[in-house]
């Protein structure tokens, strides 16, 4: 058996070596064909009839670049790594659906079916759902392309299970629906046959039941496992799980706000809102994984959450004085909102400087230490008479508040 995998050894590395020198040639296809699938969509979109902001009400076309760029810069740094394989594989997929969305309608919505190949763009329109998968197990495999541990790869399969069976279900309702001529679509380029609610799809109808609850329980499943590692976690390892952390609460509350958007009627908003949710997970994966200002996360969360709880509490404090003046003291409305912005911006400096301490206490507790080590330094200071002491005071200071590779304190004397 030793003697087997010293042997089998060198046959490994030749691959991976191989696959090393390969990789850019790849990534340069991987651009090449997503850049051709995205200036497609300018054409497709006037053939279809359509806006390129939003395809049927639905994510503009522009949403799969953000997965695209950063998956093209970790694949060209970092080939060895199957992230970046993975967020291009995503990209491709949502490209090609975008593609696909826009030629379907053309064909089946406008012309009643007369261009050529409308049956390819029918089975390439829902490839959105393969893309969502794989993003799933993008966070599975997050930092080094690996499970959080082996107890975790029950879970990868069945990403690739759910995804599949899913994806078999489209293809044989799509060709099913092609040969007996059953083509309508919606206003997104969606075959009606696959909406889960057609009665003449049978089956069909119980698989699209399953399909978003089973994914919905994975996507939880890898971020719990993610999240029960950074427990474990120290170091650089735990600041690539708070960037991980930090994208997937960014996607899903910009997820959120699109489908409020969406719901309210403010198409245009919801475009670029989801341009961005989707965004946040894939870039704060390569910021993580390429280790680029690692460890300003702290300051990033800090800042978010400070500016989130100020401006709730400035809004809520300007909404309460326009009551309170045009209600209760029966001001004239101008009056009452220009007093209210007077108060509210007098406010923000204090408001903000209370709010980022208590903040910085529990989210970023190296700026924290640092100021209390820093003014406690200053008090000291003040009594202070001996050079000596001062001198190795503030070298101590300097090294807990900002933890320098060397430091070193010249002091000169005047006569």
């Amino acid at each position: 058996m030793g003697r087997a995998r010293q042997a089998g050894a060198p046959a490994v590395d030749a691959t991976a070596d191989r696959f090393r020198r390969a990789a850019p040639t790849v990534c340069a296809v991987f651009g090449i064909v997503l850049l051709a699938l995205f200036i497609a969509d300018v054409p497709l979109a006037r053939l279809a009839h359509q806006s390129l902001n939003a395809n049927g009400g639905s994510a503009p076309v522009w949403a799969s670049a953000g997965l695209a760029i950063p998956g093209f810069v970790l694949a060209w740094r970092r080939p060895d790594n199957p992230l970046g394989w993975l967020m291009l594989s995503g990209a491709f997929f949502l490209a090609l659906s975008e593609d696909a969305s826009y030629y379907s309608v053309a064909d089946y919505g406008l012309r009643h079916g007369d261009l050529p190949l409308g049956g390819v763009a029918l089975l390439a329109q829902p490839g959105w759902a393969p893309a969502i998968v794989l993003l799933g197990v993008l966070v599975l495999l997050f930092p080094d392309g690996r499970p959080p541990s082996s107890r975790w790869r029950w879970l990868a399969w069945a990403f690739l299970a759910v995804g599949a069976l899913w994806t078999a279900g489209t293809v044989v309702i799509t060709v099913g629906a092609l040969l007996d001529h059953r083509t309508q679509v919606d206003s997104g380029g969606n075959l009606l046959l696959l909406s889960g609610t057609n009665p003449a799809a049978g089956w069909w109808n119980v698989l699209q039941v399953m399909f978003f609850p089973l994914l919905t329980a994975c996507w939880l499943a890898s971020l719990a496992g993610q999240a029960l590692s950074y427990r474990r976690s120290s170091g650089v390892r735990r600041q690539q799980l708070k960037w991980l952390l930090a994208g997937s609460a960014g996607a899903l509350v910009g997820t959120g706000f699109a489908a409020a958007g969406g719901v309210l009627g403010l198409a245009w908003a919801t475009g670029f809102v989801a341009v961005g949710a989707i965004a946040f997970l894939p870039v704060s994966i390569g910021v993580a994984v390429l280790r680029y200002r690692l460890f300003d996360i702290d300051r990033v969360i800090s800042r978010t959450v400070a500016y989130a709880i100020v401006t709730g509490l400035l809004v809520g404090v300007y909404a309460g004085l326009v009551l309170l003046a045009t209600q209760v003291f029966r001001f004239h409305s101008s009056v009452a909102v220009a007093v209210s912005t007077l108060a509210a911006a007098a406010l923000f400096a204090p408001v903000r400087r209370w709010v980022q301490r208590v903040v910085d206490r529990r989210f970023n507790r190296a700026r924290y230490d640092a100021e209390r080590t820093v003014a406690a330094f200053a008090a000291r200071l003040k009594d202070s008479v001996d050079l000596d002491s001062v001198r190795d005071d503030l070298a101590s200071t300097v090294l807990r508040a900002l933890e320098p590779e060397h430091l070193s304190v010249r002091v000169s004397y005047r006569s």
